[in-house]
């Protein structure tokens, strides 16, 4: 007998479709079920801006924020900046939110548990996204330098989620003050949210503001609002008009097809067996764009068996969610 049990990083809760049978001849066997663009065309980067470019964009996410309905809010940008999924973004960014997930450039999808500490004059929020293993995170330093002269020169860098635009554009602080920092040159709208650099890679501000003149905030007002965090604060979304103590799931994707993976030749001995855990990542066409082994099964065959079947899987088109597989190969 094979049940299939996934979790939705939209929805934040545990979906569990129907359960899907599986006969083989003998012996008998079930598996249970139990996701850089270079600089505007016409333009070279300096090798200078390219190698910003290459240590900061990893840390650099796309936020997508919903509400209690499970609607698009908006999208902005943000960055880790810590290896246990503390990121930072503007407070416009998620005001009316109850659920958000982070992108990484790499395909990485993370689910954000809430909110750590906001400040609407600053427009600023500090959040936590669900990162297992943090060891894989990449994230960006706050620089401890004094405070940058006027021309001094710094660097943009954006998500690659949003193309073009995202890409890392060198620049000059024009005026700043231990509150705000003006920027040279105009800032596409999806880069707001975005981290300001320097030659070392290390964050001295965050773009608050776009247009023809950009605004950032410097890292002495960003260091005011992350000194209210504390070691025992919780990441949680605020409630709305509207909401309850426990916000409404969104849609949940549904399976369209997930197939049962079988036992592999010459493997189903009496007493072979072995429980493993896959992380599924579908995209938003519902194909399943990436296969993580959170638990192996012992048995590197089961493994290869499991992730070429579940690699198969549909589901019906969304937003993009993740999926926790335990697959289970065992004879009777």
């Amino acid at each position: 007998m094979t049940q299939v049990l996934a979790e939705s990083l939209l929805a934040q809760q545990t979906q569990s479709p129907s359960p899907i049978t599986t006969t083989t001849q003998s012996p008998p066997a079930a598996a249970v079920v139990s996701q850089s663009p270079q600089a505007t065309a016409g333009q070279t980067p300096s090798s200078e801006l390219a190698n910003i470019e290459a240590k900061v964009r990893p840390s650099v996410i796309w936020v997508t924020v919903f509400d209690s309905k499970g609607n698009l809010l908006r999208t902005e940008s943000g960055f880790f900046i810590s290896a246990d999924g503390r990121f930072v973004t503007t407070a416009h960014a998620v005001e009316g939110g109850v659920n958000a997930v982070a992108k990484t450039a790499d395909g990485g999808i993370y689910n954000v548990s809430g909110v750590l500490t906001v400040s609407k004059p600053a427009d600023l929020a500090v959040l936590k996204a669900d990162v297992k293993p943090q060891k894989l995170l990449r994230f960006l330093d706050l620089t401890k330098a004094g405070e940058l002269s006027k021309g001094a020169k710094v660097a943009v860098v954006g998500s690659s989620l949003a193309g073009n635009e995202g890409s890392a554009r060198e620049t000059t602080i024009t005026a700043h003050s231990s509150e705000r920092l003006e920027i040279a040159g105009a800032t596409a709208a999806s880069s707001i949210g975005s981290p300001v650099v320097n030659e070392n890679g290390d964050v001295i501000g965050i773009v608050t503001s776009a247009g023809e003149k950009s605004i950032a905030r410097p890292v002495a007002a960003l260091d005011s609002v992350l000194s209210r965090v504390k070691a025992d604060t919780q990441a949680r979304w605020a409630q709305t008009p509207g909401t309850s103590p426990t916000p409404h799931a969104t849609p949940k994707p549904r399976l369209l097809f997930a197939p049962a993976p079988s036992f592999p030749p010459g493997q189903s001995l009496p007493g072979q067996g072995g429980t493993g855990r896959f992380r599924l990542t579908f995209d938003a066409q519902g194909n399943v764009a990436d296969i993580r082994v959170v638990t192996s099964t012992g048995n590197p065959y089961f493994d290869q068996s499991a992730i070429k079947t579940l690699r198969q899987w549909k589901s019906a088109p969304s937003q993009g969610w993740q999926a926790t597989v335990p697959v289970t190969f065992r004879t009777r």
